[in-house]
């Protein structure tokens, strides 16, 4: 899959990737091209009903189910475990560690640690508990986005009120991070050829993806069979427990609804205040979800071609209809021949890269006149600079050619969580019609994109399933009608699965909603956030 995590794309990207932040609408972007639309992961088996089985649409019938109430003897030490908070270099922020079983069926058989931080309820008012924040990914650093944006950015009476707390889900970021390859190896992964042209480039593509994988293998062996979805929300829980909150009250977005999603699934008991925006389906199987995906990001782009054609300095063309072709031919120019960037690392703009620069555009709007920039110069001016500091800051590459675990956490969550879409070339080239009808720009790559969790060196233990959370208090679910990366469908089809679930609907453009500058999705998140007041029913805001 390919969805948001919690680096900011500013209008001016600096070199290392990070532009400034607009405070009235925080720039997001999201995922990896190495794991575009790999399977994004629902449930481990041990946790659900029974076997899975499909509707013709494509969509699972098995619901997932609830833990029982009581805590196993052997989970106790977890729950009842007290953290030492310290100092971690920012002022108001503490950090600490927290012990999770690696194996939740086989809980004496060793520890993950888990990085934990927050910020404590600033007052006035009566503090309300912890309010733990995930900014999906999979893979995002919840820590570096609690200290970056929502223990700062959030509203001050949420704030004021609320203990602001994130964990790095197991292999991200602080928390005994996956690591797969060095940087320069790195430049040349997401520089390969995501459209093969012949059997030597896809045979290129597939040692790549290969490569990628035995990286991530030799890495972290016995770490990667447990970084699944379900167990992360199982982590949750013992957060909640630890923290002395009787209920979880939770923010999480794209993928974080995921998560949010499952632990309801798994402890509807113990719903507090969640509110899962960008919602994902939990209920589709790769192949689908990626179509689903696939799709979004084209209504995102034809969102962009109407904006662009309006402004003077739009190099695609003069008319909607033709914004598509000229961007598709420009990639295809590329392909043949990539245009220098001035990069130190001697880094020219080929098609991968340009691909991802545009597809980091996708996620705000307010990133449309900064990639109009970036397009004129690599096509007018041969300078490709722009659209490798937009791809760049998607891959969250700094200046120095470092990344972040960002890309590995990403592959190895997606795919543990659910079996890929196909497992060879040939299963990718039978699905490039559908895939090229849903998007004709993005299509032919995101389909390609679909098949690096086949080569993964640890088998998936989940699958697609219905999520219903019976007994949970009322949930929020967020869509946004044209979310690139998870389709509005997808809001729709959460809530009609959630058995308390409110559908609040934002009628516009961009990844996510909340925080990103609507007042009436931001004042109806916030009453339900400090009063427990849910929105009303078909509520939709602009």
């Amino acid at each position: 899959m390919h969805l948001r995590h919690s680096s900011t794309v500013g209008p001016d990207p600096s070199p290392s990737g990070r532009g400034p932040r607009n405070s009235r609408r925080p720039r997001r972007h999201a995922g990896a091209l190495g794991a575009l639309l790999a399977a994004v992961g629902l449930l481990a088996s041990a946790c659900t009903s029974g076997g899975s089985t499909h509707s013709e649409s494509g969509a699972a019938e098995a619901g997932l189910a609830a833990l029982p109430r009581s805590t196993p003897a052997a989970l106790t030490p977890y729950y009842t475990q007290k953290l030492t908070w310290r100092s971690c270099g920012m002022p108001g922020f503490q950090c600490a560690t927290m012990r999770a079983p690696l194996d939740y069926t086989k809980p004496d058989a060793g520890d993950a640690k888990l990085a934990v931080a927050r910020k404590k309820a600033t007052g006035p008012g009566a503090r309300l508990g912890s309010l733990l924040v995930n900014p999906g990914g999979p893979g995002g650093s919840a820590i570096g986005y609690l200290q970056q944006y929502a223990g700062i950015g959030y509203p001050t009476d949420v704030r004021a009120r609320y203990d602001m707390v994130a964990v790095d889900p197991r292999g991200v970021a602080r928390s005994e991070p996956v690591e797969c390859l060095d940087g320069r190896e790195m430049d040349a992964y997401t520089q390969t050829d995501f459209t093969p042209d012949d059997a030597e480039e896809t045979g290129e593509l597939v040692e790549a993806y290969k490569k990628f994988a035995e990286g991530c293998g030799a890495d972290a062996p016995g770490l990667l069979r447990h970084v699944s979805t379900a167990e992360a929300a199982r982590d949750m829980d013992i957060l909640r427990s630890v923290l002395g909150d009787e209920k979880l009250t939770y923010v999480g977005a794209s993928y974080g609804t995921f998560l949010g999603a499952t632990y309801a699934g798994l402890f509807p008991d113990r719903v507090g205040r969640l509110v899962l925006d960008g919602a994902m389906d939990p209920s589709l199987p790769a192949r689908r979800m990626n179509l689903d995906q696939t799709a979004g990001f084209e209504t995102a782009f034809q969102a962009f071609a109407r904006d662009c054609v309006r402004q003077r300095d739009c190099p695609l063309g003069t008319k909607a209809s033709e914004v598509g072709r000229g961007l598709k031919a420009f990639f295809e120019k590329l392909d043949a021949q990539p245009v220098p960037t001035g990069d130190p690392d001697r880094r020219d703009l080929g098609e991968s890269l340009a691909t991802t620069g545009v597809i980091a555009a996708m996620y705000d709007e307010g990133a449309w006149a900064t990639l109009r920039d970036a397009l004129t110069s690599a096509m007018r001016e041969n300078d490709g600079a722009g659209l490798l500091a937009l791809s760049d800051s998607y891959y969250e590459r700094d200046g120095d050619g470092r990344y972040t675990n960002l890309m590995f956490a990403n592959a190895a969550v997606n795919c543990v969580d659910l079996p890929p879409a196909f497992s060879t070339p040939d299963q990718v080239r039978g699905a490039l019609p559908a895939f090229e009808k849903a998007s004709p720009v993005f299509g032919e790559g995101l389909a390609w994109a679909t098949l690096n969790c086949a080569y993964w060196p640890v088998a998936p233990t989940g699958e697609s399933h219905r999520i219903e959370a019976k007994g949970a208090a009322p949930i929020v679910v967020v869509g946004t009608t044209r979310d690139p990366a998870t389709p509005y469908r997808w809001a729709r089809a959460l809530t009609t699965q959630l058995s308390s679930s409110r559908l609040l609907t934002y009628d516009g453009d961009g990844h996510t909603a909340y925080g990103r500058g609507s007042t009436c999705i931001d004042d109806t998140i916030n009453r339900y956030l400090l009063r427990g007041t849910p929105p009303t029913e078909g509520k939709r805001c602009s």
